[in-house]
């Protein structure tokens, strides 16, 4: 069975859990239609990404 030799330290314990924490999404303002909307997805009201229309609402 494995065992550990020693007491993981305070500082090993951080730095391992140092990823886990919430990362918050990137929000951008639209520059057409002023709406909040994720950054590299389209604005799903307009159709637009990068300036071009995709979707046909």
């Amino acid at each position: 069975m494995a065992v550990p030799k020693r007491k993981t330290s305070v500082s090993k314990k951080k730095m391992r859990r140092s990823h886990h924490r919430l990362i918050s999404s990137n929000v951008v303002e639209d520059k057409k239609s002023g709406e909040y909307r994720i950054s590299h997805h389209i604005d799903l009201k307009s159709g637009f990404y990068n300036g071009k229309k995709i979707l046909d609402i």
